[in-house]
């Protein structure tokens, strides 16, 4: 197991702390990571993402979403039923799961919707006016030396 201290980081810089807390939390993921179910994470434009989540079995009742604090959150709970089957063999897992995913500043979930199996969750990264590039115009003085008339004065 690796551990960085990040001590020095919080002696010289202002408002990265979040970084720091990211980091520590990456940290402590990194034997428990869990495999169920798979996923994908897809660049689809330049500020465009789309997480895509094998969830075969499980319907919009049974999955819930939620954004909190830049976390994004994927839940699938199956209804308890009645099973009127014997299975000889039962290979499509229907067990609870719980993802979560870090999102960046500025990234917001446009929007979700189950597909043939697959969850599709689409993200924005929309930046604030005062973040987007800008321009700055150039003005142009004249150089020309004023001609200061001595008879008015």
């Amino acid at each position: 197991m690796r551990h960085f201290d990040l001590t020095p980081l919080y002696r010289s810089t202002i408002g990265f702390d979040r970084l720091g807390s990211l980091l520590d939390t990456l940290g402590a993921f990194e034997g428990d990571t869990p495999s169920y179910p798979p996923y994908n994470i897809e660049r689809v434009g330049e500020n465009e993402y789309r997480i895509s989540m094998a969830v075969a079995g499980f319907g919009e009742k049974d999955l819930t979403i939620e954004v909190k604090e830049n976390t994004l959150s994927i839940r699938g709970e199956k209804q308890a039923e009645v099973e009127q089957s014997t299975y000889l063999h039962r290979g499509i897992a229907g067990r609870s799961f719980e993802r979560r995913f870090q999102l960046a500043d500025h990234v917001v979930v446009k929007g979700a919707n189950l597909e043939n199996g697959l969850l599709h969750v689409d993200l924005v990264r929309e930046l604030p006016e005062a973040m987007k590039p800008r321009t700055v115009p150039i003005e142009t003085k004249s150089d020309k030396p004023r001609v200061i008339d001595s008879k008015a004065a």
